[in-house]
């Protein structure tokens, strides 16, 4: 019996940009059982509106799990050799992190972390090291503009480039995606 192989691919690219829908073009394509593991919580009704138009165009066979904060741990209940786990988005996740605690953050000077960023970012980053099935994230590339101008802009930021980069080492395959058009940056083409 053939083994399917494990592959934890990272699309990545700006808003807008094609990358889930082309992450989620390579999740139907294996022919397996999807779960899709979704970060994004409706604050408002612009976000309510975006997660609606993902959840539209997905097959209704996939099954969501929503997942804004654990997502370790839900990579570790769902993943196994048969299924592919979609996330969506890891900045998103990030942005939930970061922003877990509610408190004044200053607009100048050294931000503090929410207690539990440490622990879920060290749980995710086990996590997906340790996946028994395929992975395919999706997260945005947010360092290619300018500089933010204020503290916290700029804390996000530079969080979410050392997400992108660890997530980057630990799979096997990263494709970036800019209008559309799926660039491969490491690993076999998809």
């Amino acid at each position: 019996m053939n083994q399917i192989p494990l592959i934890r691919t990272l699309v990545f690219g700006g808003n807008r940009s094609g990358k889930s829908a082309h992450a989620e073009q390579l999740a139907a394509v294996t022919g397996r059982e999807v779960i899709y593991l979704a970060t994004a919580q409706a604050g408002d009704s612009e976000m309510q509106t975006r997660i609606e138009q993902h959840r539209a165009r997905r097959p209704a066979v996939w099954r969501t799990v929503e997942s804004p904060l654990a997502l370790g741990a839900a990579i570790t209940e769902w993943s196994a050799p048969q299924r592919v786990l979609l996330i969506d988005c890891l900045t998103v996740w990030l942005s939930n992190l970061l922003f877990s605690e509610i408190r004044d953050y200053p607009e100048i000077g050294a931000i503090e972390p929410p207690a539990a960023f440490a622990e879920q970012r060290a749980a995710f980053l086990h996590a997906l090291a340790s996946a028994k099935g395929e992975v395919i994230l999706v997260s945005g590339e947010v360092g290619m503009g300018i500089v933010p101008q204020g503290a916290l802009s700029r804390w996000f930021v530079d969080e979410a480039g050392r997400l992108n980069q660890d997530v980057a080492a630990i799979c096997e395959r990263a494709v970036f995606v800019a209008a559309g058009l799926p660039l491969l940056m490491k690993g076999a083409a998809c």
